[in-house]
């Protein structure tokens, strides 16, 4: 009996199959689409009402203040004595850095005096109180 196809007709795919490439694409997009919003807020502070300007820094760090009082430093817990030293020694590098404290608005004003004490005692005078927008200053 006769052979119908040789052995040598046989050819090469010398595609690449492109399905499973963009199927990882479009499920990486859509993790980032989804944690970005995540990643951006950071710690959770219910932050208090009023109207201010937008500040556009070039060089900004965050200080967070929860309902607890705790401390964190851009999403990082740090005692006081630590963000002392840390914020010194960015006073000294950089004085034109921005340092924008979010604090809850429940919390003791107290405790916010403590922080702008230690940013005046680390020669940083440029800060900023974050808050959110006030509707009913909109509404006026």
């Amino acid at each position: 009996m006769k052979r119908h196809t040789s052995l040598t007709s046989l050819k090469q795919i010398s595609e690449i199959n492109l399905t499973p490439l963009m199927d990882l694409t479009f499920i990486l997009l859509i993790t980032f689409i989804i944690t970005f919003p995540l990643i951006e807020q950071g710690i959770p502070v219910n932050l208090p009402r009023g109207e201010a300007d937008a500040l556009e820094p070039d060089q900004s760090r965050t200080i967070s203040l929860d309902i607890q009082g705790r401390l964190f430093l851009d999403d990082l817990p740090i005692s006081d004595a630590d963000l002392a030293a840390e914020m010194s020694m960015l006073g000294k590098a950089d004085p034109d850095i921005v340092i924008l404290v979010r604090a809850d608005e429940e919390i003791k004003y107290k405790r916010l005096v403590e922080i702008m004490r230690i940013l005046h005692d680390a020669k940083i005078a440029r800060m900023a109180l974050v808050t959110q927008p006030d509707e009913r200053a909109k509404q006026r």
